[in-house]
């Protein structure tokens, strides 16, 4: 996967790969000792079911493993981001 720069998420619509939107790119979980992305912070959108994700303050999770372009929109790999555990 080509590098993906943090600030280049900020406010971006976020798209599963199947098309739906989540909402947006609000934030990045960083591990402070190797520098690597953890998870992108989404801020859902209204109709999302936020009950299939991974979430934390109102946030959804994503695996930033799951994160697969972010060009006009971030798009996340859908299987891995509901395989991921739930709360």
């Amino acid at each position: 996967m080509a590098k993906i720069l943090a600030k280049n998420l900020t406010n971006k619509r976020v798209m599963l790969t199947d098309g739906s939107e989540l909402g947006f790119a609000s934030n990045v979980v960083m591990d402070i000792h190797s520098g690597s992305l953890l998870y992108l912070l989404v801020k859902p959108a209204i109709m999302v079911d936020t009950s299939k994700y991974k979430t934390q303050d109102n946030y959804i999770l994503i695996p930033f493993e799951a994160v697969r372009a972010a060009k006009d929109y971030a798009i996340v790999d859908k299987k891995i981001v509901q395989g991921n555990g739930i709360n």
